[in-house]
Parts: structure tokens; sequence; C-alpha cells
């Protein structure tokens, strides 16, 4: 009986065992089995009874991204979100602008499943089962909306030339609006802008027009300064060409000046002080006019300047263009006037220095006669004495051209017979006209000279007459 109940009690043990045993393999394999994990380019949503948020209501759904959980069975169920990106292409027609002017603004956006914690429940309730090309079409009217209401806050200025401005308010509204779905912004690609008034492609001309006369105006202006470097390197060389030729000429004269020993000393000095005086009036004369001309091109830049503040705020593009070249035209005649005006400067100092030469050599060398002829005539008085006496045949055809022409239709005298001299009234008339003249004898006289007694008898003393 007791071996009996041994028997009956090894067999339970044993069925018990084995049960134990079926019971934990059966576990091992619900685990083995229901164990998912997730790869990382998609989202498993885990959905059924899921554990309780902290103020007690369920979730609808457990996301995870990468990793492994546990799918409890019969009660719990899973499925998976792709996260492939979707390209969608957006060709916005006629979307009305801020000024009111309708554009085309063909795009293609980059969206895809998020994988924020928040943002992925979302898609896990509003996404799930559905097809990409079901999830591309939802994404594509959300962006339509948010497209059109972006370009309506913003001026056709601001889309085409601030880019990155544009995108970042498409990117802020469109994406505020996909994450309520559970999805995601990735890339904004804008291929191209018009509109049908041709104003974008207007402004595309503009710029380039800008750039073209900025580019004409910056090589205008390097020509021009090339050309005045050039000028003053003319200008310094001529300058210093001068400064030597003045230095020779100054040291000549101070050799002269040094063997010079009479007058001529005095009239060589008189002359460079006139030669430096015409220089020096010459030289300022040429600075005057170069100030005049400086003080006229920056009046000619103050009213380009003037003229073009006030057009720019008037005229369209060709105005601006045709402006343009008038100053660049203007620019190049006021260079041309200020060349010539250099050019007629040094003409002028050039002809100004050659008769102060000129005047110079004639004095030098009148100096120098003059030098020989004190030599000849041993003191200075007798040579002045020989200039006169050689300058005589002058005076006295000086004398009878005052009365060369003197006409006399009739002379009417009155003769009473002769006075106490021994003359008559006649005599006398003609003796009071030659007497109006300058005497030959004074002339000599007053020159330290004496006439030949054949020309100019000797004057007898009337209070010593015999």
């Amino acid at each position: 009986m007791f071996n009996s109940l041994l028997s009956v009690g090894a067999t339970i043990g044993i069925i018990l065992g084995i049960v134990v045993v079926l019971v934990l393999v059966m576990i091992i394999l619900v685990v083995l089995v229901r164990y998912k994990k997730c790869p990382s380019d998609k989202i498993m949503v885990i959905y059924g009874k899921i554990s309780a948020n902290k103020d007690g209501s369920y979730r609808s759904a457990k996301c995870i991204h990468g990793g492994a959980a546990l799918v409890m069975p019969f009660v719990q169920s899973y499925t998976f979100l792709d996260l492939t990106p979707l390209s969608i292409s957006v060709d916005l027609k006629s979307a009305l602008s801020k000024q009111n002017i309708r554009i085309d603004v063909p795009s293609i956006f980059t969206v895809g499943i998020s994988t924020d914690p928040a943002v992925m429940q979302n898609a896990a309730e509003r996404l799930l089962g559905l097809q990409l090309k079901q999830i591309s079409d939802l994404a594509k009217d959300i962006i339509f909306g948010q497209l059109r209401l972006v370009i309506a806050t913003m001026d056709i200025e601001e889309i085409n030339t601030d880019r990155d401005k544009f995108l970042e308010a498409i990117s802020r509204n469109v994406e505020g609006e996909l994450k309520k779905l559970g999805l995601r912004l990735i890339n904004v690609n804008v291929t191209d802008i018009s509109d049908e008034s041709g104003y974008i492609v207007a402004l595309g001309k503009e710029a380039a027009a800008k750039a073209i006369n900025d580019a004409k105006i910056s090589v205008a202006e390097e020509n021009r300064k090339g050309a005045i470097g050039e000028a003053n390197a003319q200008m310094q060389q001529r300058i210093n060409v001068a400064d030597a030729e003045s230095k020779a000429i100054e040291g000549e004269n101070k050799a002269k000046a040094d063997i010079a020993q009479s007058k001529a000393l005095l009239r060589q000095k008189e002359a460079e002080a006139m030669k430096l005086a015409v220089a020096a009036e010459n030289v300022q004369a040429a600075k005057a006019k170069e100030e005049s001309y400086a003080a006229e091109k920056e009046a000619e830049i103050a009213r380009a300047s003037r003229e073009k503040a006030t057009k720019e705020a008037d005229v369209i593009v060709a105005s601006e263009i045709e402006k343009r070249k008038i100053e660049i035209q203007a620019d190049a005649e006021a260079e041309n006037i200020r060349r010539r005006a250099r050019g007629e400067a040094d003409a002028i100092f050039a002809k100004m220095e050659a008769e102060a030469r000129g005047v110079y050599e004639t004095l030098s060398k009148q100096a120098e006669g003059m030098d020989k002829l004190v030599k000849a005539a041993g003191t200075a008085d007798e040579a002045v004495r020989l200039i006169i006496a050689d300058k005589m045949e002058e005076l006295v055809a000086t004398q009878v051209e005052a009365i060369k022409n003197l006409k006399i239709d009739k002379v009417t005298v009155w003769d009473g017979g002769q006075n106490g001299e021994g003359k008559t009234a006649t005599a006398n008339f003609v003796s009071g006209m030659l007497k109006s003249l300058p005497p030959l004898d004074d002339l000599y006289s007053m020159a330290g000279l004496k006439m030949p007694k054949i020309v100019a008898p000797e004057k007898v003393d009337p209070e010593n007459k015999e």
C-alpha cells in the first residue's frame, strides 16, 4: 500500500515537473517570438493595452525608434512606420504677394516622419496604416496653404533677393503644421520664381545693368588715375629740368658777377631780378590756373553727385544707364580740358622763360660792349662822351624832324627897320623859331664836348666887347 502511494506520488511529481518545464519552455518561446527589434529606418508602434500615463490615462500607442521591446501576447500588437523621406513637388501658380502681384513659385519639399518622441505619437495616431502616397498628398495640401500664406506676407524683392529669409519663413510655417501630422520638414528647394507682369525679370535686368555700369565706372576711374599719374610724372620731370637749368644759369651769373667791375654788374643784377620776377609771376599764374581747374573739377563733381541723387529718385532703369554714360563722357571731357590747360600753362611758361633768356642775353652783350667801350676810352666819362657823339646825328635829325612838316601859308611882316643889334624884324622872326629848338652847342656842352669852330664860332662876352 505504502509502495503504491509512493509510486503515485512519484508519478505526480514527474508530471508536475514536466508541466513546469513545458510552461517554462512556452514562456521562453513566447518571449523569443514576441520580443521585437526595431530597424533604424522605421518606427515600431505598439498598440493595444499600454501602460498608463502619470495622470492615470492610457496611451493610445507606444512608439520606439531603435532598440527592441516585448509585445505582450493577446493584449498588444505592433506595426511599423516607414521613415523613408518623401519628395513632394509643389508647383504653386499665381500666388498673391504683399504687393498684389501674382507670382509662380515652383519648389520641391522633402518631408519624413519625425523621430521626436512627442511628434512620433502624432504620427502613430494619424498616419498609421496609410501608404506613402497618401501621406505625401496630406503633406502637399498643408504645404500649398502655408506657402501661399508666406508669400502673401512678403514683397517680391524680399522673396527674390533674400532667399534665406524666405526659406526660413516657409520652414517655420510649414513645419509647425506638419508636426501636427507627425511629420518633419527635411529640406526646401525653390527652383525658380517668376511673375505674370515680368517684374522679377526687370529687377534682374536692373541688377545686371547696375553691375555693368559699376564695372565701366571702375575702369574709367582707373584710366583717369593712370592719366593723372602720367601727367604728374611729366610735370615733375619738367620741374626738375627747369630747376637744374635755373641752378646752372644762376652759377653762370654768379661767375660773371664776380668778373664784372663796373656798371655792367648792376645791369646784370637787374636783368637777373627781372628774370626771376617774370618766372615767379608765371609760376604763380600757372598755380592759380591749376587751383582754378581743381576748384572747377570739385564743383563739377559736386554738381554731378547732386544731379545723380535727384535722377536716381525719379527715373527708370534706362535713364540711369544714360545718366551714367553722360557722367563718364563728362569726366573724359573734363580730363581733356585739364590736359589742354596744363599744356597751355607749360607753353606760356616756356615762352616767358625764352623771352627772359633773350632779354638776359641782350643785356649781357650790352654790358660786355659797355665794358669794352669803357676800357677803350680809358674812363667812364670819356665813354659817355663817345656814346653821345655817336648819337649826335640822331639828335640833329630829331631837331630837324621837329620843324620838318611845319607849314606856313603866309607870313606878314611889318618891318620897321633894324634894331639895336642891326637885325630886321624878319631876321628876328626866323631866328626866334630856331631858338625854340635846343642849340647844338648846348647839347655838346652838356655832354662835356665842344663843337668845331667852323660849325659854331665861340661866343663873345657882351660885357667884354672889343
